[in-house]
């Protein structure tokens, strides 16, 4: 179905699902969007500054490369890349507009953050990518919304399992787990991939599993 997380409870009515056995949430990007570069998602390729999960809705993130004011922009990387040079990225941002591409955007980040501060195991323009796509997509608040859904069409005994794939994601899936009276925590921390699984598949090394179970 082309629709969000956030809209599960009509779709899954639409679709004459009641009293299931299970909800699984896959978050972020896939693969696809990823090693697309027209989608604007890597930092490694050139494409166009967009981001959106959905190309039929919401604003590229080129406009919010371009028009937010310092202040916001710096705010909206720290709080959603849990970046520590957010400051400086937006002044360089700033300094370097207009931008158009995720080029012109990594370089920007590149030349902010100093050269024996990068991180070692990822781009130093990661965290600001990722921030950029969660405020695009408004994955935070898609995903707080959906999960009371979620755990509305699960019947007694069905198992609500939640893949992030950073802390954000996490920290809101265990938050609502542990609130919600209707549900038990089968998983007391989140479950990670094996070395074995994250050798063949890289992109999984992040990934963490949160399952609780209908009471």
């Amino acid at each position: 179905m082309h629709s969000s997380f956030d809209q599960l409870g009509d779709v899954a009515g639409a679709a004459g699902f009641r009293d299931v056995d299970g909800v699984l949430f896959d978050l972020g990007l896939s693969s696809f969007q990823l090693d697309d570069p027209e989608r604007g998602f890597a930092f490694r390729a050139e494409g166009p500054l967009d981001m959106r999960l959905d190309r039929t809705a919401g604003r590229p993130a080129a406009d919010l490369v371009n028009r937010l004011p310092e202040r916001d922009l710096a705010a909206l990387i720290r709080e959603f890349g849990e970046e520590r040079w957010a400051q400086r990225i937006a002044q360089f941002v700033v300094a370097r507009r207009p931008l158009r591409t995720t080029s012109d955007l990594a370089a920007a980040v590149e030349a902010a953050i100093p050269r024996g501060a990068w991180p070692k195991r990822i781009h130093p323009a990661t965290r600001t990518f990722q921030a950029l796509r969660i405020e695009v997509n408004d994955e935070l608040g898609s995903l707080e919304r959906a999960l009371p859904q979620a755990a509305a069409l699960l019947k007694p005994g069905g198992r609500l399992a939640v893949i992030c794939f950073h802390s954000l994601e996490d920290r809101a899936a265990k938050r609502f787990i542990r609130a919600d009276p209707a549900l038990k925590p089968v998983t007391k921390r989140p479950l990670s991939p094996s070395a074995a699984e994250a050798g063949r598949n890289p992109r999984a090394r992040s990934a963490r599993l949160r399952v609780a179970e209908k009471l």
